[in-house]
């Protein structure tokens, strides 16, 4: 449902004028209430017990600059919710925080040669004073930024106990780099080969890293989705469950052959496919693993060696595509096929990657099309091993994958696929070659960073004692102040390593010399646990207040965009199960029901500078004022569309806003007045306005609960105006509901008509209005009648008229008679009490 545009003069006071709106003015309620909710605290949760406790929580923002149009939708949205249980009674918990650590700050004090923290916190000074013009319903008692020391102590106490847990760990391996932000990436954090925040190209380079042992949580990461569904977006869960990407299959083992001065060796591979073993040609190992240069023979390690070059420069992408030609070499070695005694060639290729299962493959060109492609390009034998009824692979050129028999396979032959499977695990146990394994896509989760403005890792490096944590009287372990500017360009290592003052320390343990480590935390370690932190964000003796958090979660409600969903709510997935496992929380899952916002465009395009279709939030609010915006955001779509700001009208939404706030300058009665007396017909239109909309918000359908309030505001204005009049005391009836449901949307507006019809601030806590279901009670129904299709009476019935009772209504209708004409009837058919339609002869 969208907001259709109506004629805009280009100003506000254009859009609000007229007779009918009055001294309507935004500028002026934006000016008054937002002291008077200040000093009232009334988005402080009174976190007694005294009431059932809430929470709804956004995304925090990073301070990258003022609020832009993505935060006035997502943030209304989150709003309305938070608004909403308030309304019926809950104890709300509605925080605000900053993600403030980053890179952008970093890159933007080397321009202006200023500390980091300088341009953070003064984009956040300026993001805060618009959220507080914006109006959100948020504790700011809780205000929170991860940059903050009394924050990052904790998320470097937490990272030592996922340390002692064997959950954070250090190993050298090929990592995702740019070379212009000189850091290291998250697979995440790569899109379509380039780096998602300066759109680099993405190499490889081997470092010492840290991890999170992601990996260990898998299973219940999958699992635990149950909880979620019918709560969460199918969407997300299913992006999820892609990502974490689990196969069932075995664990076989391959002897790899002596050759001169190479020794045997044992090698492993998963496959999900044991029962195609028989249909192996020849094996294949990651170039850029270190098992590939252990294998190679002395005869090959040249080519190898140009060959791994070659594939440093490769995106996972580029290595994985179907569309590459494939490329290798040879290692000079075999591998024994532990079922049929075969030996199998050795070769690395770029097409496996080292850090997915073991980095090593047995090919089996017939039944996968990369390895056919592979198989193909150098001349490898392809042997076909399930009779699928398709044409040989070694002749099509496309593998067969489907189901069907096993041939050529031994004792296999003859079996279905889903026979053969658990027949060749069996097979492998009994003598001692392989076993069942579950094996996953998703791999740990790289933390470390090297760059300077994030969480400084808690480890000291000891020459003696090797790794320390450092102690927790010890924490945090802050950031020099004295490094800025040029002092913080990337020199590919962390600007940390040359801050030699901070760098050497005292080993903990034995007093020798010893150096700090360097890197700083992934930002999205510090974002993986806030929404703990809010419940109890100014607690010394923790990460949180024991004696609370269990008060507060699981979050209820998390609000955010899809783009979240692998990284950030993976994350926070995991991080809870840790901290659930440590036995500090209750609660495994963090968000019990997540709702994800769609984007704001512009013309049909994402916002951009370099496209031009930017719109400034600024000068929308300056120009319709906040309640227009956020209305129009809500009213524009469902929340999880998208918003085309080229589509909507804010100047129709403040036409709406001025002739709804008319509505309580009109009311005449008193406040109190029993509404009984009042006019029955507005009376039903209320209170039917006000379940519709306790049952659309409780399904998110927030924009059509806006379109029954307008039907309600057009109601109550008609009895105003041409019915029983403002006195009427339906009329102050339906004017306090119109107020409390749009405090929902529009808060200004809507604490401006609360304090004309007599009540003290705030509306906010007025309270959801109790409908009457005797009012719900349709008295009569509109039943349509048609002849020949076409509609020729209307009929206002009883909703539980017979259909021959409306039969005879409808022929008795002199509208129907005379569009019969004298004709005979061939038919009627009934619908009661909504429709007839005759058919003549």
């Amino acid at each position: 449902m969208s907001v259709q545009p109506e004629t805009d003069t280009g100003t506000a006071s254009a859009a609000t004028a007229g007779p009918e709106e009055g001294a309507y003015s935004f500028a002026a309620m934006e000016a008054k209430w937002p002291q008077v909710w200040e000093d009232l605290k009334v988005f402080t949760p009174v976190d007694d017990g005294s009431r059932e406790r809430r929470y709804v929580l956004d995304m925090f923002p990073y301070p990258s600059g003022d609020l832009h149009m993505g935060h006035a939708e997502a943030f209304a949205m989150g709003d309305v919710v938070a608004r909403y249980l308030r309304q019926k009674g809950y104890d709300v918990l509605h925080p605000i925080g900053w993600d403030s650590f980053g890179l952008p700050a970093e890159n933007a004090a080397i321009k202006r040669n200023a500390h980091p923290s300088e341009w953070t916190y003064a984009n956040i000074d300026t993001q805060a004073a618009s959220f507080k013009r914006y109006a959100i319903s948020a504790d700011w008692s809780r205000r929170l930024h991860t940059s903050d020391p009394g924050y990052y102590r904790w998320t470097q106490w937490l990272f030592k106990r996922f340390y002692e847990r064997g959950l954070a760990y250090r190993k050298d391996s090929p990592v995702n780099w740019c070379p212009k932000d000189q850091t290291v990436l998250a697979n995440e954090q790569v899109v379509n080969g380039a780096c998602e925040r300066c759109g680099t190209a993405v190499t490889k380079k081997s470092l010492n890293q840290w991890y999170f042992k992601i990996t260990d949580y898998a299973d219940r990461l999958l699992d635990d989705m149950e909880q979620l569904r019918g709560h969460w977006p199918e969407r997300v869960l299913a992006m999820q469950k892609n990502w974490i990407g689990r196969s069932e299959g075995a664990h076989v083992n391959f002897v790899i052959e002596a050759d001169g001065t190479k020794p045997a060796k044992d090698v492993t591979v998963f496959t999900t496919r044991p029962d195609t073993l028989y249909g192996a040609t020849f094996f294949v190992v990651a170039a850029d693993a270190p098992l590939a240069v252990e294998l190679v023979t002395e005869e090959h390690a040249g080519a190898l060696e140009a060959y791994r070059e070659q594939v440093k420069a490769l995106t996972e992408i580029e290595r994985q595509s179907t569309e590459r030609e494939k490329t290798g070499v040879f290692t000079g070695r075999y591998a024994v096929n532990p079922l049929n005694g075969e030996k199998l060639p050795v070769w690395a290729a770029d097409y496996v990657l080292a850090d997915y299962g073991t980095g090593a493959i047995m090919a089996v060109p017939a039944h996968d099309q990369r390895d056919l492609d592979f198989a193909r390009t150098f001349d490898l034998p392809v042997r076909a091993v399930l009779d699928t009824g398709e044409q040989d692979p070694a002749v099509s050129g496309t593998a067969t994958t489907g189901e069907g028999t096993l041939i050529n396979s031994g004792v296999l032959d003859g079996l279905p696929k889903a026979e053969a499977i658990p027949a060749a695990i069996s097979m492998l146990e009994e003598q001692g070659t392989g076993e069942k394994f579950v094996n996953f896509r998703l791999r740990d989760w790289l933390l470390s960073r090297q760059r300077f403005w994030g969480t400084p890792i808690p480890i000291i490096h000891c020459a003696e004692c090797g790794e320390v944590p450092v102690p927790d009287e010890q924490l945090p372990v802050t950031l020099p102040a004295d490094l800025r500017g040029e002092d913080l360009n990337p020199k590919g290592t962390s600007p940390l390593a040359a801050a030699e003052a901070w760098v050497n320390v005292e080993c903990p343990q034995c007093q020798g010399p010893a150096k700090r480590d360097t890197d700083t935390m992934d930002t999205f370690v510090d974002s993986s646990w806030y929404f703990l932190r809010f419940v109890s964000p100014h607690y010394t003796e923790g990460p949180f207040d024991p004696s609370k958090i269990n008060d507060w979660m699981p979050v209820g409600q998390y609000v955010g965009g899809v783009e979240h969903a692998i990284l950030h709510l993976l994350y926070a997935r995991f991080f809870t199960k840790v901290i659930h496992d440590l036995g500090m929380i209750e609660t495994s899952e963090p968000f019990t029901a997540l709702l994800n916002q769609g984007q704001v465009l512009n013309g049909g395009k994402a916002m951009s500078k370099s496209l031009g279709n930017g719109v400034d939030l600024g000068e929308q609010l300056d120009k319709y004022g906040v309640d227009a915006v956020r209305l129009t955001m809500i009213f524009a779509s469902p929340p999880e569309d998208d918003v085309d700001w080229a589509d909507v009208s804010p100047s129709g939404s403040a036409k709406f806003l001025a002739r709804a706030w008319r509505l309580a300058q009109d009311v005449a009665s008193e406040p109190g007045v029993d509404p009984a007396s009042g006019d029955r017909a507005l009376r039903s239109v209320t209170h039917r306005a006000i379940a519709d909309a306790a049952a659309l918000l409780d399904h998110n359908k927030f924009n059509v609960v806006v379109a029954k309030l307008m039907e309600l505001v057009n109601s109550t204005r008609k009895t105003i105006d041409s019915g029983a009049g403002g006195a009427d005391p339906a009329v102050r009836e339906a004017a306090e509901a119109v107020a409390v449901i749009l405090s929902l949307f529009a808060p200004y507006t809507a604490e401006d008509m609360w304090s004309v019809l007599g009540h003290p601030a705030s509306v906010a806590n007025a309270g959801w209005p109790v409908h009457d279901e005797t009012l719900l009670v349709q008295e009569t129904v509109t039943a349509v009648v048609q002849v020949q299709g076409k509609v020729r009476d209307r009929l206002e019935v009883s909703p539980g008229i017979s259909e021959d009772e409306l039969r005879e209504l409808a022929l008795a209708s002199e509208n129907v008679q005379r569009a019969l004409d004298g004709k005979g009837i061939r038919t009627v058919i009934v619908r009661a009490p909504k429709l007839v339609n005759i058919v003549p002869a």
